[in-house]
């Protein structure tokens, strides 16, 4: 359980009558229950001759070294395509119009259970929208070392199953070469 007191009254939280870690804990004393919801994420996927832009992660960061679709989370209060812009914009330098919502997705569930990528206490659902670039210098900033576009044979080693996923879908519907 990730804490241990009730947000609203200061009791002490309790897993459910089973134990059941999936089911949200109780408090005790007031009987609030405290949901435990996925954040919600953003990715752009910009498309050049059959290749997508990808970064790779900076020295530091969760999956150093390793490759993924610019993304990041949605701020309190942000609404989800400022967010999508905001992001690219930050680990790219570019900014990108966005075109249209390509797929949605979970970071968690079945599909990735035994990756080792799967992280129960931090669930999020990715928006995953297309976007053109409309100005900026190409350049890795935020928590990226390096932006570079890869066809689907060329593809590195990816830092998340979800982004795996998606260019898989990419590659099956057309977009990647």
């Amino acid at each position: 359980m990730r804490y241990p007191f009730c947000p609203k009254c200061g009791g002490r939280l309790r897993l459910n009558e089973n134990n059941e870690t999936s089911k949200p804990p109780i408090c005790t004393s007031c009987g609030f229950i405290f949901y435990k919801n996925p954040t919600a994420g953003v990715a752009v996927l910009v498309l050049r001759d059959g290749k997508v832009l990808l970064g790779k992660r900076r020295r530091g960061y969760s999956y150093e070294g390793l490759w993924c679709v610019p993304c990041g989370h949605v701020e309190w209060e942000e609404d989800v395509n400022d967010a999508a812009t905001r992001e690219f914009k930050e680990e790219t330098g570019l900014t990108v119009d966005i075109t249209s919502v390509y797929t949605v997705t979970s970071n968690y569930g079945e599909r990735f259970i035994g990756t080792g990528f799967h992280k129960p206490a931090a669930q999020s659902v990715l928006i995953w929208y297309f976007g053109k670039i409309i100005g900026g210098q190409l350049a890795a900033g935020d928590d990226l070392e390096e932006v570079k576009f890869f066809s689907y044979s060329e593809l590195p080693v990816l830092a998340f199953p979800t982004h795996e996923f998606v260019l898989n879908k990419l590659r099956d519907d057309h977009f990647l070469e």
